[in-house]
């Protein structure tokens, strides 16, 4: 871990009751969901973290508890270091509330998490979907998403295949 983000996650852990794991020398702080907006804002305007890089899900179901992660990359240019802060969520209808006070950016990136993951985003000024149609159900990033698939055509299965394909009439 790089020594200037010492002091940074210790002030994290003082305040937010954070938890620091170290993975290849990135350092990944976990938070409550309820403390998340305090510690983004304390990131901002304490310690230099001007840019919400990534805003991100991981699934973990069904090996894990809790099912999700909300990911929230920051960086800091003017130090040069980055800072990963991680939220677990669980259950099958997870909810956070909304970054787009404290980085004007999370604004597309949580109607991502809402239209992929349906990780439902409180307080979001706009949260629609943003990839996929409106009327579309489900979120097919999550893990437990039906996967529907068309088996391709080889040589080998090529008439059975073809026996099942929709043709147009003439």
């Amino acid at each position: 871990m790089d020594p200037k983000l010492l002091p940074i996650v210790r002030d994290l852990e003082a305040n937010f009751s954070g938890r620091l794991e170290e993975y290849r020398d990135e350092a990944h702080v976990f938070m409550q969901a309820d403390q998340i907006i305090r510690a983004l804002t304390l990131l901002r305007d304490k310690h230099q973290f001007g840019l919400l890089s990534t805003l991100s899900a991981v699934d973990y179901w069904p090996q894990r508890s809790p099912r999700f992660h909300i990911i929230y990359q920051l960086s800091s240019l003017a130090q040069n270091i980055t800072l990963q802060l991680r939220v677990p969520l669980d259950g099958d209808t997870p909810e956070l509330p909304s970054a787009t006070k404290v980085y004007a950016n999370a604004n597309w990136r949580e109607r991502e998490l809402f239209d992929m993951f349906g990780i439902y985003i409180r307080d979001h000024p706009d949260l629609r979907r943003i990839l996929l149609p409106p009327d579309m159900e489900g979120h097919p990033l999550r893990k437990d998403y039906p996967l529907g698939y068309e088996e391709p055509q080889f040589t080998f299965n090529y008439e059975e295949i073809d026996l099942r394909k929709p043709y147009a009439k003439e």
